[in-house]
């Protein structure tokens, strides 16, 4: 995901559009209608165009648009699935950038969901990040979302409660060192047990998140600063660049080390 999202340097203005019915556009190729057959009382069916569920479907819908933005892609256009973000460094290619987009969606008959479309704005939500001509930062519903959420009682609530903050990794330094206390108690074969360390390390993640920095774009004419971190059980790393106000960062990054490493 982060490899969708590492190509805004200057921007300054985003739009975003939502396609409508997405994968029922994808017609499946002729002679393989009889895969998606199924029957009930009145007969048997085979689907003419993709319905939503089968396993490729995601892949199949994702080769179609990447290949009918190819020429446009990571120059003004990222797109996920049914969600494109078109971004630009100025009003007036704005204008531009988006209009191609929309005529492109129009001569492929593709459709937007009008409600959910937003456009020339100065930031924009994609794939839960906020980017904005800053860089990127958390969506603030989800970290509120993570300051929330109860002590976990058992391992799925532990794993649900990771889930969403792994999302947001990136953005916590020594993430993995923060979260080494919570990690060891989803062994499925030992009780689940809140000990004492537990305790003291779910709130500290939690205040992680309000402190976290906003993460630069990447700027590939700027020093380039790698920092390292080292303790007896994770490893940590900060990208950084410097530009006339100082040192920024771009990602954190971390890994917890795995027993044959520890010796």
């Amino acid at each position: 995901m982060n490899q969708l999202l590492n190509i805004f340097n200057g921007s300054t203005i985003f739009s975003k559009i939502d396609l409508c019915g997405a994968y029922s556009l994808r017609r499946i190729k002729e002679g393989d209608e009889h895969l998606t057959a199924f029957r009930n009382k009145y007969g048997s069916y085979e689907y003419l165009f993709m319905p939503f569920g089968l396993t490729d479907a995601p892949a199949s819908f994702q080769n179609l648009v990447n290949d009918i933005f190819a020429d446009f892609l990571d120059i003004f256009v990222v797109v996920y699935l049914d969600d494109i973000m078109v971004f630009s460094s100025s009003e007036e290619e704005h204008v531009k950038h988006v209009a191609s987009v929309l005529q492109r969606l129009r001569d492929n008959n593709l459709f937007a969901k009008a409600r959910k479309c937003v456009f020339h704005a100065s930031s924009m939500e994609y794939l839960g990040y906020v980017v904005s001509s800053d860089g990127l930062r958390m969506d603030s519903s989800k970290v509120q979302q993570i300051l929330n959420w109860p002590q976990p009682k058992n391992i799925k609530a532990l794993q649900s409660f990771l889930g969403i903050a792994n999302f947001y990794c990136c953005f916590i330094k020594n993430y993995s060192k923060k979260i080494t206390d919570l990690t060891s108690l989803l062994k499925e074969d030992s009780p689940f047990i809140f000990n004492e360390e537990a305790c003291s390390q779910f709130p500290i993640l939690k205040e992680a998140f309000t402190t976290a920095p906003i993460l630069s774009h990447f700027n590939p004419s700027l020093p380039t600063i790698v920092d390292t971190d080292a303790s007896d059980y994770a490893l940590g790393a900060v990208l950084s660049q410097v530009n006339d106000s100082g040192k920024h960062p771009i990602a954190f990054d971390s890994c917890k080390l795995l027993p044959a490493e520890l010796n």
